[in-house]
């Protein structure tokens, strides 16, 4: 359930029903608040979450600086290697190369996004919004994947170059006021809307929305033909307004990595999408269908 409570985003409720023997709302270590329920098998399990919530845009205003004071433990947080995001090895070597001469955090972040959205590609093929392995994106999987690997691995080579950042696992709930399909909700049915967007801490602006994922997105997706220049007229407008910005039609669940979800004992990457258990097996939380689950917006 959405966890953040920003000066974008705040939670209004979250209400559950159904026939589940135990059920109650759990936050993890990391902030991930989820609802956890526990079924006894003797009729079809039932659950239902009603989460109410405000969001709105993010924007950035480059030309004034607002000089923001953030928890030291956040910023460490925000620093430090995860099972996903190893820092050292490939990781740091392509950070390394990839922010020579950069002197500023702005810089180097600069620097990160461009080189995202010029040798990266979003591959149609990849499962939900990707396992966000970055040492498996640069390597085996050829700078291609989704979202969770995309914005991944832009986060991986920020805390490498010593940029503190952190991805934001959430949904689309709305439609784009960009008009594309790609980086909005086009109807009530959300259950496979699922998108990571990322941020990093920037010493003079605080934290900063980011997302080279939806920008790739735009390039192999919107038009029939695979857009590969990112100064394209189609994508320019998307590749300028993401370095900084976000819409508000999004919501974002939490940034927490390593999740280890109460009754088990094998850790999540990420938490983005329903989790589920029967005897003892796992369900498939990418294949709504076969664990019959809908998310709906209204």
């Amino acid at each position: 359930m959405p966890s953040l409570e920003t000066d974008y985003q705040r939670s209004l409720s979250n209400d559950f029903t159904g026939n589940a023997t135990s059920a109650r709302i759990v936050t993890d270590p990391g902030g991930a608040a989820y609802l956890h329920a526990r079924f006894d098998g003797s009729v079809p399990a039932e659950l239902q979450l009603t989460s109410s919530f405000q969001t709105r845009n993010r924007t950035i205003d480059w030309q004034n600086p607002t000089n923001p004071a953030e928890d030291a433990a956040v910023l460490q947080a925000a620093l430090r290697p995860t099972g996903n995001k190893p820092l050292d090895g490939i990781v740091a070597q392509r950070a390394a190369e990839i922010t020579a001469g950069a002197t500023t955090d702005v810089d180097k972040v600069r620097a990160i996004y461009a080189w995202i959205v010029a040798h990266c590609y979003r591959n149609l093929d990849t499962p939900g919004c990707g396992p966000g392995d970055t040492v498996a994106t640069l390597t085996s999987a050829g700078l291609g994947g989704k979202c969770a690997d995309l914005n991944g691995l832009f986060v991986a080579l920020a805390r490498a170059s010593g940029v503190p950042a952190r991805d934001i696992y959430g949904i689309r709930v709305a439609p784009s006021e960009f008009g594309f399909k790609q980086l909005g909700a086009n109807s009530a049915a959300i259950s496979g809307a699922q998108h990571c967007r990322a941020e990093v801490w920037l010493s003079a602006y605080g934290w900063v929305a980011m997302d080279p994922a939806d920008v790739l997105k735009v390039m192999r997706a919107e038009t029939e033909t695979w857009i590969k220049d990112p100064t394209d007229p189609v994508v320019t407008q998307v590749n300028d307004a993401l370095f900084g910005n976000w819409e508000g039609n999004w919501v974002g669940y939490n940034t927490a990595e390593d999740v280890t979800l109460q009754g088990t004992d094998h850790a999540l990457p990420f938490l983005m999408y329903p989790q589920g258990e029967i005897a003892g097996q796992r369900l498939d939380e990418l294949d709504a269908g076969a664990f019959v689950y809908e998310i709906t917006t209204a």
